[in-house]
């Protein structure tokens, strides 16, 4: 095996350095065709260039030399308009032209007739070079350019331009003939001044210079070619000649790459405007070649230079690479022992999630036997009905912990954003866990205090399931007498979100068994559960806090956790929730005097503050016996409390006996509130002996305080009472559910209460029968979503769309398993008016159908 192993390790050292060798031959090539082609692309690009920048040479000479002869042309133009043909005076007329002339710069001025004869008026004699030509062009009234001479030599530009003036012989001229010396227009062109980099000429189709950048010492441009460079160049010089000639024949642009003797020349040819003329511009590259081969020398440097980089990257990369392999085998070894260690850890899992699961249906299993068996006794069946309803919500419980991890790692859980009342969902949680609390005998507080905003929008679903899975936590691991403590305030303003937010921290707090600081890295990892023998009949799947984790960072929020083992943990939440519309109602009671008796001081304080907002002034006290001496102090001062609140778990003297305590001093007039966070239905019947009036349960918000208190205080109702179940008597239920012992279930609960439920065994079924219905018939429709024919969906959106008097009227209530946070979003959206879960909570659906039907 180890030989084995060996081998494998050479093959994969083999297989890198023959891959690595490969790859550098490549790159070798790579680089090798890389600078060849760059260096052919370079040189296209080059002649590219330099043929763009010929042409833009070329024509910024073809302009300016337009410019400047339409310039002569204009003002030879303008004697003609200015001086009138029909002057009597011959003199005087050509007095008047030879001013006009020298006004505008002319040197020569004459007069042109139609034999080609030149009468002048204003210097030298001149002739023309090309006189057939010129003499054409002035026949056809045309404008005309044209070079020639003086009596003295000197090469001068002549302008032609269509004019009727009388000459010495009496006969009228064809044109007006004006000349400046041709050092004038190569001055104005300024060809000079590009001689560092390129040369112009101007020259006639036969090749001889009309202006000249190469010297005087040539006859023409071709025999300037022919000249300065060597007779192996001759065969080059001649094509080169032929093509030029034909492009100027033909008056078109022409643009060449000539190679000549050592140099390379970009060469561009234009036809001059008004004129038998050519523009020849000449780019030597001699420059261009030497920054060229500078270029290349760089480039083949730079060349090397990364290609030594990119070796040398390799080799690295292949040392790292080489170490990261050995590294990898290793690791392999390593990640089949954690393999083995994740498989042992599901089948611990696994084992046990078979040992909770088996635990409530042993409970559930055996019970039943024991109900039927003493199927007379009622109260041994009532017990049995009790554990087996406790063993099922276990049940139930670890259920939708895995369901709802499930659809956390599939990414699959949504939010759902609703009005949601703090009081309401805090008192809920509260009322879900103190049978819990009740059981292991341990002392449960409530804390709230700065309550901005009671009313919030958030994930109902989502927020009583975070506060649970804290709750139920610490009950679990807090021991019998424990103390645990929720607590609940509010900041302004968040930072992050703004105004209309309201930053809120919960806090569950319990002095049970802690972690140790080795589990507190894993406290929210899934399936992770302290595994003490001090816990060890602790049940649960060990997801809770996983999921809890899950859903606070979907809202956005933080959690955070202290525990120290056998000091108890501290769970510590914050969300920022948007603010609802505050209740419409004005919460302000009669300014009667109130105590306050309580041991906690934050919750006296909390108490009093919002007693004060409500418009009760309240004092307060934290002891039983200084509560009875105060109220007996006030009574002696014939100013007596109009109404007193005290705890029922006080030290030393308990509620109970403080309030029998009172009530001798007071009599039986003054109402005295019970206030607690456990069950009011265990100690009414002490607390009524004692002469306690009523209950308020903790925690103490504002809204809690005002409904709790104006009931004492003679203030009429402003809010619709439920109703009580006899009030459900007679009407009309229609179910819509597949599941007939769930009907059955349904059915009888229904009709104790007096309800009249009818049986929908499928969607298709419950839409029919309502169609069919008299208009008021039903009162609500209890709907099933998963169904065969038709489902709950299809069925209301059925109903809804009806033509049926009731049809959008008639309350559609989902009672289903389908129990996420996107399930009831998708109920109300198809038209359902509320979503309760199944197993059935009864008491919820009897709640919903006062709300919809009362």
């Amino acid at each position: 095996m180890e030989t084995r192993k060996i081998k494998n390790g050479h093959r994969t050292t083999y297989f890198l350095i023959g891959s690595f060798t490969l790859l550098l031959l490549i790159s070798i090539g790579a680089f090798i065709c890389l600078g060849r082609y760059i260096s052919r692309e370079s040189e296209k690009s080059i002649h590219t260039v330099g043929d763009l920048y010929m042409a833009g040479i070329n024509n910024h000479i073809t302009a300016h030399f337009r410019t400047l002869i339409e310039l002569k042309l204009e003002q030879a133009e303008a004697i003609v308009e200015v001086v009138p043909s029909d002057m009597a005076d011959r003199d005087e007329l050509y007095q008047e032209l030879v001013y006009r002339s020298n006004v505008r710069n002319f040197n020569y001025l004459a007069l042109y007739s139609e034999d080609g004869k030149m009468e002048m008026l204003d210097g030298n004699p001149i002739q023309l070079a090309d006189p057939d030509s010129f003499r054409k062009s002035l026949l056809r009234r045309e404008k005309k350019i044209a070079v020639g001479y003086d009596s003295l030599g000197t090469e001068v530009v002549i302008l032609g331009i269509s004019a009727e003036y009388p000459m010495e012989n009496g006969e009228a001229c064809m044109a007006l003939v004006a000349a400046v010396p041709i050092d004038y227009i190569s001055a104005m062109l300024g060809t000079d001044e590009e001689n560092a980099l390129i040369s112009s000429n101007i020259i006639r189709k036969d090749g001889s210079f009309i202006i000249s950048d190469t010297g005087m010492d040539y006859k023409d441009y071709f025999e300037s070619l022919y000249q300065r460079y060597p007779a192996s160049d001759r065969r080059k010089i001649d094509a080169y000649v032929r093509e030029l000639s034909d492009a100027m024949e033909k008056k078109e642009s022409y643009s060449t790459v000539l190679d000549l003797g050592n140099t390379s020349q970009q060469i561009y040819c234009t036809l001059l405007p008004y004129s038998e003329w050519h523009l020849v511009t000449v780019l030597p590259f001699g420059p261009l070649n030497e920054t060229v081969e500078s270029l290349n020398a760089n480039r083949t440097f730079a060349t090397l230079l990364v290609g030594f980089i990119i070796l040398t990257a390799l080799l690295v990369i292949f040392y790292i690479y080489f170490r990261m392999t050995c590294k990898q085998l290793r690791d392999l070894e390593a990640a089949r022992e954690e393999a083995l260690a994740a498989t042992r850890a599901k089948s611990t899992f696994l084992s046990n999630m078979s040992h909770d699961i088996r635990t409530p249906m042993n409970a559930i299993v055996g019970m039943t036997a024991i109900a039927t068996a003493h199927i007379d006794e009622k109260d041994q069946v009532m017990n049995c009905l009790k554990k087996i309803t406790l063993s099922g919500k276990h049940l139930l419980g670890l259920i939708n912990d895995v369901l709802d991890m499930s659809k956390i790692e599939s990414g699959k859980m949504t939010l759902t954003a609703e009005r949601v009342s703090l009081q309401e969902a805090i008192e809920g949680v509260v009322g879900i866990v103190q049978p819990q609390v009740k059981g292991k005998g341990q002392n449960f507080n409530v804390h709230i205090h700065n309550i901005i905003s009671e009313d919030v929008y958030c994930d109902s679903v989502r927020l009583n399931q975070v506060l649970l899975n804290l709750l139920s936590n610490a009950v679990k691991y807090t021991q019998e007498g424990g103390l645990i403590q929720l607590s609940l305030y509010q900041e302004e303003d968040p930072p992050e979100k703004g105004e209309n937010y309201v930053r809120t921290h919960i806090t569950v707090a319990d002095n049970g068994t802690g972690m140790s600081e080795e589990f507190l890295k894993h406290v929210f990892d899934s399936y992770s559960r302290v595994d003490t023998m001090r816990v060890h009949k602790t049940e649960g799947a060990g997801l809770g806090m996983a999921i809890t984790k899950h859903i606070v960072d979907a809202m956005d929020g933080r959690i955070t956790v202290e525990s120290e083992l056998n000091k108890g943990s501290r769970f510590q939440v914050i969300l920022d929730l948007e603010k609802a519309e505050p209740s419409e109602v004005d919460m302000i009671l009669p300014a009667w005097k109130m105590l306050v008796v309580d041991d906690d001081e934050t919750l006296c304080r909390t108490a009093v503050d919002a007693l004060d907002s409500i418009g009760i002034q309240a004092d307060w006290i934290m002891s039983g016996e200084d509560a009875i001496n105060m109220v007996e102090k006030h009574h002696q001062a014939r100013d007596d409390y109009q109404i007193i609140m005290l705890d029922w778990k006080l030290p030393g003297m308990d509620g109970l006996s403080v309030a029998r305590q009172i009530r001798r001093i007071v009599g039986d007039d003054m109402p005295i509130i019970l206030i607690s966070a456990y069950d009011w239905s265990e100690l009414e019947a002490d607390a009524k002996e004692a002469g306690i009036n009523g209950f308020i349960s903790k925690p103490l918000f504002k809204s809690t305080l005002f409904y709790g208190l104006k009931k004492y205080m003679d203030v009429e109702d402003l809010q619709a009472a439920e109703g009580s179940q006899a009030e459900l008597a007679g009407r009309r239920v229609l179910v819509a559910e597949d599941n007939e012992l769930n009907w059955e279930i349904l059915q009888a609960l229904l009709s104790d209460i007096g309800i009249e439920p009818e049986w929908a065994e499928n969607g298709q079924i419950c839409l029919e029968k309502f169609q069919a219905s008299a208009p008021g018939h039903y009162d609500i429709i209890l709907m099933d979503v998963r169904m065969p024919v038709m489902n709950g969906y299809e069925a209301t959106e059925g109903i809804r769309a009806s033509g049926h008097p009731d049809a959008a009227a008639i309350p559609i209530i989902a009672m289903t398993a389908d129990a996420f946070s996107e399930d009831i979003k998708r109920c109300l959206d198809c038209g359902m008016n509320a979503h309760t879960a199944k197993p059935i909570n009864f008491d919820e659906v009897v709640l919903l159908l006062k709300k919809y039907i009362l």
